[in-house]
């Protein structure tokens, strides 16, 4: 007999009771925080949107200057699935306002990207861009992923097509949690007039779609571009292979593709953390950490409490190794976790600490495919070849 529960039991007997535990919490990823000015809404205040709609309903239309609005569109327009805006305060400096947004982002775990559409200005015929003006905030969101650990800065290039202002750009930028996109894409204004949008909202939600339909160790590259007709500036393939040697991530119009994110690379110059999906993957492993080992604070601290966050961990870096986040023939190559006496020994314990030592092998991104036809005088054979 199948009784529901809180059933008041009488007769002695069996009774069947379905019971369906909570699923384990997830963490999703691909969530920015879109930081920049509108006429309407509250400031200061992180406000979550699951819909392009909901912008309109908390901030009002489109002002005739900025660009949070058509950055969050295009966010949404590119598969976004939760994203925060945070309104700044129009009244203070840029550099002020810029960082009482960051401050009212501090309790808002969910936000692992960054965005700051209107930090930079809007292209201007008759004025060059001021790119100190501009890198210098940009180093502020970049200053607070770092500060704040698992979140990524997707930055956008000043509007220019002079790729030498663009690469003095990058030069003035560094750090492993950020990365730089070029250049700025053109849409349609209700009007019918141009419309040029930095392309950070827009990137932001093909961070989100691939996440989603992959998984953050995936790169966000090779990936269409929805909502927009067409690219402020159409590189040449030697002026991207220029840009991307320096860091630098363009999109580019392919024929009979689309427009696309053709690069996916971070600010750092260290060769671990030079590509976007593998520093996700780690940034995103310390926010499972933090958010899930939480629990594990007060328990005694002994070889049962070793033992559980040896099989915890292990089992999140074994989902990460399925799902082709790190690198190696089976899990042993792959990762490793220890959590024993050997990093537990009495002086830490005694000190209320519990050590636990992690190893990966983060997997990277096929940048480069060679396809190598050989020519023979008896016929054309296919032989194994490494990239020069």
């Amino acid at each position: 007999m199948t009784v529901p529960l809180g059933t008041d039991f009488q007769a002695p007997g069996v009774y069947r009771q379905d019971v369906f535990p909570p699923q384990a919490p997830s963490l999703l990823t691909g969530v920015p925080a879109f930081l920049g000015y509108s006429g309407d809404g509250p400031v200061g205040e992180p406000v979550p949107l699951t819909l392009w709609p909901q912008f309109e309903a908390r901030f009002g239309p489109p002002p005739a200057a900025g660009f949070l609005a058509y950055a969050v569109r295009g966010f949404f327009e590119n598969g976004g699935l939760l994203c925060y805006v945070v309104r700044l305060d129009a009244t203070a400096t840029a550099l002020r306002a810029l960082r009482d947004g960051l401050t009212a982002l501090a309790g808002t775990a969910a936000v692992d990207l960054l965005c700051a559409p209107d930090i930079v200005p809007a292209p201007n015929v008759s004025e060059a861009p001021d790119v100190a003006a501009v890198t210098a905030l940009q180093a502020e969101l970049l200053a607070d992923c770092q500060r704040t650990g698992g979140r990524f800065a997707i930055l956008d290039a000043v509007p220019t097509a002079t790729t030498s202002m663009v690469a003095a750009q990058r030069a003035a930028l560094g750090g492993n949690d950020g990365a730089l996109y070029h250049p700025w894409l053109w849409a349609e204004a209700q009007d019918g007039s141009p419309l040029y949008l930095p392309p950070c909202g827009h990137v932001a939600g093909i961070y989100s779609r691939s996440d989603q339909q992959v998984g953050v160790h995936k790169a966000p590259a090779n990936e269409t571009v929805a909502g927009v007709l067409d690219l402020r500036v159409n590189l040449a393939g030697d002026a991207i292979g220029q840009l991307y040697a320096e860091g630098v991530n363009c999109l580019r119009a392919v024929p009979g593709r689309g427009i696309r994110v053709w690069g996916a690379r971070t600010l750092s110059d260290d060769s671990d953390w030079q590509y976007v999906g593998a520093r996700r993957v780690f940034l995103t492993m310390g926010r499972w950490l933090e958010h899930f080992l939480a629990r594990v604070a007060y328990e005694p601290n002994d070889v049962r409490l070793w033992v559980r966050i040896m099989r915890e961990v292990t089992a999140y870096l074994d989902t990460l190794y399925q799902g082709g986040a790190l690198k190696g023939r089976t899990p042993a190559e792959a990762f490793f976790v220890k959590c024993d006496s050997e990093t537990n020994p009495p002086d830490v314990t005694d000190a209320g600490m519990v050590v636990t030592n992690v190893g990966v092998a983060l997997a990277a991104p096929a940048e480069f495919v060679v396809v190598r036809i050989i020519h023979g005088a008896s016929g054309v054979s296919v032989q194994p070849g490494t990239t020069a």
